[in-house]
């Protein structure tokens, strides 16, 4: 098995940041290559589009609250993986009045190296960290 995690370090709170990514459905709101999200099985399940128009399903597995947090799982998607389990987490930075953003994905690749499974995934996650960063750049 596989795993990336990549991080960033934003400047607002992390009530603030989870306010804009800790809704299993708000990917559209904040990572620009998910231009849409529908959801089902009472919110459970997102059925996202990516910009090539392929579907991705995933099935949120553990959501908290408290602790600024959920993990997912791919039901159907195009990348060359199986086992997929990716968790998104807000956690308070040192400086008490930032957050520090840690996004982590283990999987099992299928007909590709471990490397360049590693590779797709920690460039996903690091795109996505920047464009929330660049949200928060006004």
């Amino acid at each position: 098995m596989a795993h990336t995690t990549t991080s960033i370090k934003i400047s607002a709170s992390p009530e603030k940041v989870w306010g804009l990514i800790g809704g299993f459905d708000s990917l559209p709101d904040w990572l620009p290559y998910i231009p849409n999200s529908k959801v089902s099985e009472g919110g459970r399940v997102r059925t996202l589009a990516n910009p090539d128009g392929e579907t991705i399903i995933e099935r949120l597995e553990v959501f908290n609250e408290t602790e600024r947090y959920y993990t997912y799982s791919i039901m159907k998607a195009p990348f060359p993986v199986t086992d997929y389990l990716s968790t998104i987490q807000v956690i308070e930075d040192t400086d008490s009045t930032s957050s520090h953003v840690e996004w982590s994905g283990s999987f099992t690749p299928v007909g590709v190296s471990d490397q360049e499974a590693i590779d797709l995934f920690h460039g996903i996650y690091q795109d996505g960290l920047e464009a929330l960063l660049a949200s928060y750049k006004d």
